[in-house]
């Protein structure tokens, strides 16, 4: 990602192993581990377990509202083929950021380490596109702002896959065949270093029950545009598809998780 890039939308907008993430060593005197910061549920917490909630910001299907639920211990995403984003090329329903209080969530800034642990069950009506479909980003706050990290469903010659991608400078991280993961239950395990330049790193799991079929690394890489990053889930995704995949559907996600390399 150019500096230039990442200075412009500044002013615009004002358990693994360390070694795996990125990270320096740590001494045997002052290890470094994984320490719970957030543990929302769903059926206690709600919608109140996220910053902001971006449920039909262009009321453009008031029908089908709320897209975004709580039911039982799952969060749900509803999307229907009528949804329109205030961009109108493109549907959203998504949550951001991750709240600990009324008031408080959490901050990722430059320097930290931060791990997110979830399941998400993807229905076969959630089919991956020629265009993007992303089910989870990491962002900088603000209006404008291009995503960092993107897991995205994508066709990949015709087929159907899931990938992470470092979105500014393009670059694959994992991916993998999506039919598999079609109705049932799958394991995230998605781990940051926040860096500018090539300072940063991400670490991509997915696993399912014993089963482990993505675990990719990728160090050296920049993770950073301006002031913080936060993480997004849902489903966010462009109507330019091509091959006829794009229909009503949803996404579910239980059990999430979030942690601090301290």
């Amino acid at each position: 990602m150019s500096t230039t890039r990442r200075t412009l939308l500044g002013a615009a907008l004002g358990g693994a192993a360390s070694a795996a993430v990125g990270l320096p060593a740590a001494t045997p005197a002052h290890a470094a581990s994984w320490q719970l910061k957030w543990s929302p549920s769903a059926s206690r917490d709600g919608l109140g377990a996220f910053e902001t909630v971006e449920d039909d910001r262009a009321d453009s299907h008031p029908a089908g509202q709320p897209h975004i639920r709580a039911t039982g211990d799952n969060w749900r995403f509803d999307m229907h083929t009528v949804d329109r984003d205030t961009s109108t090329d493109r549907q959203r329903q998504e949550v951001t950021g991750l709240r600990t209080s009324g008031s408080s969530y959490l901050r990722w800034t430059e320097g930290q380490t931060w791990r997110i642990t979830y399941s998400m069950y993807i229905p076969a009506s959630l089919k991956a596109t020629t265009t993007f479909t992303h089910i989870m980003q990491m962002k900088q706050p603000g209006t404008g702002t291009s995503p960092i990290v993107v897991q995205s469903l994508r066709r990949v010659n015709g087929r159907q896959t899931i990938e992470l991608k470092l979105a500014g400078d393009d670059i694959l991280v994992g991916r993998t065949d999506l039919d598999p993961l079609h109705d049932r239950w799958t394991d995230v395990d998605f781990q940051i270093k926040v860096g500018n330049g090539s300072a940063g790193s991400v670490r991509w799991i997915l696993k399912t029950g014993s089963t482990t079929v993505v675990d990719a690394t990728r160090t050296g890489v920049d993770t950073f545009l301006a002031d913080r990053v936060r993480p997004k889930w849902g489903i966010y995704r462009s109507l330019g598809d091509t091959s006829g995949s794009l229909q009503d559907t949803y996404l579910l996600l239980t059990g999430l998780r979030g942690y601090q390399l301290a």
